[in-house]
């Protein structure tokens, strides 16, 4: 029975000795009032996001937390999720190219399953492969996209949001209606480079005082053609056009929102997305064409509801299925049958409850409680048909006073792994503890120091677990360790400078029996073992300025930074103490807008430093680093009474040729236009 041993470091302890032993002052409620135009309405502290330029900050979460919201979201050149995520500190997002490839999320390199991503508060899960392309994500009906590394900072959610290392929380826009009107439509079209054309549709409608309905759609379809430059040491300089990136998609919502009684609420959602796409594959051996395509058809529907009694106790539960398809083939790889054609059929079942029970002003306890069943079918040879039953608990505290805020966590698992055919099963029961604490150091309720401990953990995949010639049905999960301390500083508003706000983070991270594969005499056939370990230290930097020029016109600056050192500490590895690959060093961002009237100029700037494409740092591994600015103009104003927003981007202006995955090209300079109109 695995268990995860607390360890706190020297460090460490004596931050939790200074934050438990500084003056404790009265239990009253410290309430932070905004004056800016995009702020939200006064809450308690823990709560408060102070907009702030192009991100958001919590003033008095515990764990990290990066936000884009809103205005935030359209003064970025992004089409998807992932390519909006691209500009937190501390995250690198793979990439694969195009509008279709495959684009996932790593943070702080712990690797992309140890992030959990929540759509409108349930979490979207991958029992097969771990991954969550967040390429499929339209921003369109996107509110906000909040990451948060360690867990959301409230005690009161389902048990899932506590046991990932890092949490990315997608929440989609919820109506709001004037007292004239019922109805509200938006239209959107966006078309450009690689044959681009995406129109979209959302519809809300207040049904009644207590029921409000949200329809959300939008097709996506491009060619996926672009020009990239391929260069051979010693050999040919060439200019390309990439292959087989093409994309067709559509994607429904439909959600029924329910405020029943003030203390009442819930929802239900239903969503279906079906694509088709080439995978364009990697550039090697003069090879510039590539016939894998891949099908996907995602369906889910879940219901959630809260409820609160005697304003003492809130329960929270969620309910959730979903039924998921894909296809892989490859007509250029030959089996018995023919052109190797795999198809997978993944279903879950998931529910949460949920409570929260204030004990007085100042301390409030949590239960939470999730069971769920993931089962694989696919079309595979000697395929043993996995099913996983997973039970998962989260008992938590906060204290909350008027400078500190404490937080505590005792997580546990058991999960049940139970095969049909071919393979035995197994079972792991896991227990791991979370500690934070967020403390205001002086008078100045703009300043506040926290720090985080965390163990989490990662379960192998069905594909690590049983994939056929590849799987070990004896993997133990990955196990991480977190440490964190860092701070976020608000300056008050002046009369030039509207606001500013710096938050700074150093971390460390351990990561213990890391999945890796390992080839054997036959390249099919590969071994998955527990060997790897990972050393990964850090330190991040986020800052935002608001500014007031002659004119009316207003500047908003933001800026990341984030050095990373993550080296092999496997022993005996030949590898050791070597940078793991693709994890940059230093990489940063820079965005900026100006508005004016009706007018607004963006533009953003990315930087990744230098990495490796193999575990071996050596010559021939090296990948360069790469930059790219993007630029936008948009006007929103009215045109015949109906409200209108145009806008035309440049993206990668200086038409630099990169790879975010070696031999996979980035597009050169490429061109959007958006159209949109409301009624």
């Amino acid at each position: 029975m695995p268990l995860c041993k607390l360890r706190l470091y020297g460090g460490f302890v004596l931050l939790v000795w200074i934050l438990f032993t500084s003056s404790l002052y009265a239990q009253a409620k410290l309430t932070v009032h905004l004056k800016e135009k995009d702020s939200l309405k006064p809450q308690h502290l823990s709560e408060v996001i102070v907009p702030s330029g192009k991100r958001e900050f919590k003033v008095a979460s515990p764990m990290p937390v990066q936000i884009l919201s809103g205005k935030q979201l359209e003064k970025l050149n992004s089409l998807s999720v992932a390519d909006a995520i691209r500009y937190f500190s501390g995250v690198q997002l793979k990439d694969y190219g195009g509008i279709g490839g495959l684009k996932t999320i790593n943070v702080r390199s712990l690797g992309s399953a140890h992030t959990a991503v929540f759509y409108d508060g349930m979490s979207i899960s991958n029992a097969q492969n771990g991954q969550v392309d967040l390429g499929k994500y339209s921003l369109d009906n996107i509110e906000a996209i909040e990451l948060y590394n360690g867990q959301k900072s409230t005690i009161f959610q389902p048990a899932r949001g506590f046991f990932a290392s890092n949490t990315l929380y997608l929440r989609t826009k919820t109506p709001e209606f004037s007292a004239d009107k019922n109805i509200k439509i938006r239209t959107n079209l966006k078309t450009g480079s690689f044959g681009l054309f995406n129109p979209s549709l959302l519809y809300q409608q207040k049904l009644s005082e207590k029921f409000a309905l949200t329809a959300s759609t939008d097709w996506t379809k491009a060619d996926g053609k672009y020009k990239y430059r391929y260069q051979k040491k010693n050999g040919y300089d060439t200019t390309a056009v990439r292959q087989n990136g093409d994309i067709e998609a559509f994607r429904g919502e439909l959600t029924l929102h329910a405020q029943l009684n003030p203390s009442i609420k819930g929802s239900l959602k239903a969503y279906f997305y079906n694509s088709e796409r080439g995978l364009p594959g990697a550039i090697v051996a003069n090879n510039y064409e590539h016939f894998q395509r891949q099908w996907d058809r995602n369906f889910f529907v879940h219901g959630t509801i809260q409820s609160s009694f005697d304003k003492k106790f809130e329960l929270l539960v969620n309910l959730k299925y979903s039924k998921d398809y894909s296809r892989y083939m490859d007509p250029d790889y030959k089996t018995l049958e023919g052109a190797l054609d795999n198809k997978y059929y993944q279903n879950e079942f998931y529910t949460s409850v949920a409570t929260l029970y204030t004990i007085n002003s100042w301390w409030k306890t949590s239960l939470a409680a999730d069971f769920s069943i993931n089962t694989l079918e696919a079309n595979l040879y000697r395929f043993p048909y996995p099913a996983r039953y997973s039970y998962l608990g989260a008992l938590s505290s906060e204290m909350n006073w008027n400078r500190l805020d404490i937080q505590v966590n005792l997580l546990g698992t058991y999960v049940d792994e139970q095969v049909k055919y071919f393979q035995q099963g197994d079972s792991q029961r896991i227990f791991c503890p979370v500690l934070s604490a967020s403390f205001q150091p002086s008078n100045n309720k703009n300043f506040r120091i926290r720090a985080f401990y965390k163990e989490s953990f990662r379960l192998p995949t069905f594909n690590d677990l049983y994939y056929t010639f590849i799987g070990n049905s004896s993997l133990k999960p990955e196990f991480t360790t977190q440490y964190d301390f860092g701070s976020t500083y608000i300056i008050e508003p002046k009369k030039f400078l509207q606001s500013a706000s710096f938050q700074t983070d150093v971390y460390y991270n351990r990561v213990k029996d890391k999945i890796i594969a390992i080839p054997s005499t036959n390249l099919f056939r590969w071994t998955m073992v527990n060997l790897g370990e990972v050393d990964i230290r850090g330190a991040e930097i986020n800052s935002n300025f608001v500014f007031k020029l002659p004119s009316q016109v207003f500047l908003d600056l933001g800026l990341s930074y984030t050095w990373q050192r993550a080296i092999d500490i496997t022993p005996n590895s030949s590898t050791y103490k070597n940078q793991i690959p693709y994890t940059p060093i230093n990489s940063g961002t820079l965005t900026a807008a100006i508005n004016w009237k009706n007018w607004q100029i963006n533009y953003s700037f990315m930087y990744t430093g230098e990495r490796y494409s193999q575990k071996a740092n050596i010559a021939v591994n090296y990948v360069q680093p790469w930059y790219t600015s993007d630029m936008a103009v948009i006007w929103n104003g009215k045109l015949a009474h109906l409200p209108v927003k145009m806008g035309v981007e440049v993206n990668n202006f200086f038409n630099q040729y990169y790879d975010v995955v070696l031999n996979f090209p980035m597009p050169g300079r490429n061109y959007r236009l958006n159209l949109s109109l409301n009624f």
